[in-house]
């Protein structure tokens, strides 16, 4: 049984709404998800701020591969539309697949350019950390150490404080 942590985030239209369309779209491979908490953007700070959450998956069948098609179709039913001119600008759905393991528990390990795992910028995003402890309080990051230790570390320890937790915005798992 594969599983993996995706971080999902939107800042475009009905944040919430989008949010719940990542979910609905992975189906019953969702476990656990996160709070949700509100982010200033990263890498292009001329856009509105994010919603940011993290999710745990679980597919008996499933390769790191399906798990960035399952990303793209959510990001697909959301309405995203990438602009190579602004990589990390703004976006009604945007679903990164952070880490991946495979059946024996071992992390998945790929520099394929368009797959990289782990992903190569999450050990620098709180907006990704963060949520992911909610679901994982003693989880580690393959090739870079435990979440608390990067997410208390600086400079992400000064980005952390810039998160909002929203517990209003509540999204639950069906099973």
């Amino acid at each position: 049984m594969t599983r993996a942590v995706l971080s999902i985030g939107s800042n475009l239209g009905d944040r919430p709404a989008h949010l719940r369309t990542a979910l609905d779209t992975l189906g019953d491979t969702v476990r656990v998800v996160s709070g949700v908490y509100e982010t200033p953007p990263w890498g292009d700070a001329d856009q509105p701020a994010y919603l940011n959450a993290a999710v745990l998956v679980v597919d008996s069948a499933a390769t790191a591969r399906d798990w960035l098609a399952r990303a793209r179709a959510a990001e697909a039913a959301a309405g995203r539309n990438r602009d190579p001119r602004r990589r990390f600008g703004p976006r009604t759905l945007d679903v990164d697949v952070v880490a991946v393991w495979d059946d024996a528990g071992q992390p998945v390990l790929s520099d394929d350019p368009e797959l990289t795992l782990p992903h190569p910028r999450a050990h620098l995003r709180a907006f990704v950390l963060r949520p992911w402890i909610d679901i994982e309080p003693h989880g580690r990051l393959p090739g870079h150490g435990w979440l608390t230790d990067l997410l208390n570390a600086e400079p992400l320890a000064g980005d952390a404080l810039e998160l909002s937790p929203r517990p209003e915005l509540a999204l639950e798992s069906d099973t």
